[in-house]
């Protein structure tokens, strides 16, 4: 695929901010996110030519991005001890008024989530993904990107069940 500065201009324009969600859905933090976006995009506009069809491009960035995260994180444990900070999912998609819940808990709630789990739903749910593309993304088989999602949302209904009997979250665990 032939990729001229318009082209690639289009393409970031359509796919940074739904890019940018993921990766701060793995990184936990704006600066990590937006490097994992930047590298991301540097890595595209570098290696264009090599992806068949402009079909493939979304999923071509989010297998990239979730690469580089995955190499980053190896990187990292390697040269420093992980820490206990905590960090918040700043953004979380909003359903309809009926079904809208507080984001604060389902934040609180996917952040709990083990990456490995939290990643399909992510990818499904906020990115609008289906499980192929997870499946090619993650690079792991169909029915293991169906499972990590099912046992996933086990997770979270669980989560919000144990949480809070509040009418909100009743709505959110109906919703899952």
């Amino acid at each position: 695929m032939t990729v001229d500065d318009s082209t690639f201009e289009q393409i970031v324009n359509t796919h940074y901010q739904g890019l940018y969600r993921f990766a701060f859905t793995l990184a936990h933090s704006e600066a990590p996110a937006f490097d994992l976006t930047q590298e991301t995009f540097r890595k595209f506009a570098i290696k264009a030519h090599q992806i068949d069809s402009a079909s493939k491009v979304k999923t071509w960035l989010f297998t990239t991005l979730y690469r580089e995260f995955i190499d980053t994180r190896r990187r990292e444990s390697r040269s420093q001890p992980l820490d206990d900070t905590t960090y918040e999912l700043e953004s979380v998609a909003e359903a309809d008024q009926a079904q809208k819940f507080d984001a604060s808990l389902a934040r609180e709630a996917l952040m709990k989530i083990e990456e490995t789990f939290r990643a399909p739903l992510v990818l499904f749910y906020l990115q609008d993904h289906s499980y192929r593309e997870i499946a090619e993304i993650l690079g792991l088989p169909l029915g293991t990107v169906m499972s990590r999602i099912s046992r996933g949302r086990a997770m979270l209904r669980e989560l919000l069940t144990d949480r809070s009997s509040s009418p909100v979250a009743s709505l959110s665990v109906a919703a899952l």
